[in-house]
């Protein structure tokens, strides 16, 4: 099975900033793009940090003020006292190489609880963004590639059956397969790879039963 890769999915048109850049430019390019963050690179475009709409937002929420108790004032975060993207960034910036499978960017998003993460090559210089949005639209791809995929990839190449072994229904992502296999123990790995096709959702697996029996029909020896 071939996973979509990370350069299928990903924008290469990444707006960045360097180290240098003043907190109100950033600010409007947030603005203008419609985007709420941006990714700092180096000299040679290498991603250091990022610096988000929340990073910006400490020059806010950041200010000093009485507390509660009236003790005195509370010091300032070094991100509020910040003028530019060096010392407003969040670092090291999580990255992705292109060559990654949407379930390897999914996995790494998860861990680190974000939403997007940067591209690089291999001299890990920025090529591109992917968002959790990028990764879902795997789960628009067509009814019929799923199938397809499933029977050539899964039933044939995987597991060595006939195409004609199981019926392969797929409705809106979930996959329904009907028939007999020549093992028992192929059916599980059966749904497991069924699973990990790009776009499926769910998988049912339905043993044909024999005629005039309430019993599925023998899967194998």
């Amino acid at each position: 099975m071939n996973h979509l890769r990370v350069r299928d999915l990903m924008s290469d048109a990444v707006v960045r900033v360097q180290g240098g850049t003043p907190f109100k430019e950033i600010a409007h390019l947030l603005q203008e793009y419609g985007i709420t963050a941006v990714p700092v690179v180096d000299e040679e475009n290498r991603p250091v940090g990022v610096v988000s709409e929340a990073d910006l937002l400490h020059k806010m929420w950041g200010r000093p003020a009485d507390d509660a108790a009236g003790s005195g004032v509370r010091p300032r975060p070094a991100k509020a006292l910040a003028t530019d993207a060096a010392g407003l960034m969040t670092s090291p910036a999580v990255c992705a190489r292109e060559d990654w499978s949407v379930v390897d960017a999914a996995r790494v998003m998860a861990q680190h609880g974000i939403k997007r993460l940067l591209v690089v090559d291999g001299e890990r210089r920025l090529i591109g963004v992917v968002s959790r949005s990028d990764l879902l639209r795997v789960f628009l791809r067509k009814d019929q590639a799923i199938r397809t995929e499933i029977v050539e990839e899964v039933l044939v190449k995987a597991l060595g059956e006939a195409p004609s072994a199981v019926q392969v229904d797929v409705t809106h992502g979930h996959v329904v397969l009907t028939g007999r296999l020549s093992s028992r123990l192929a059916v599980p790995v059966l749904e497991e790879l069924c699973r990990n096709v790009d776009g499926v959702v769910a998988v049912e697996f339905r043993p044909v039963r024999e005629a005039g029996s309430g019993e599925p029909a023998h899967l194998g020896p």
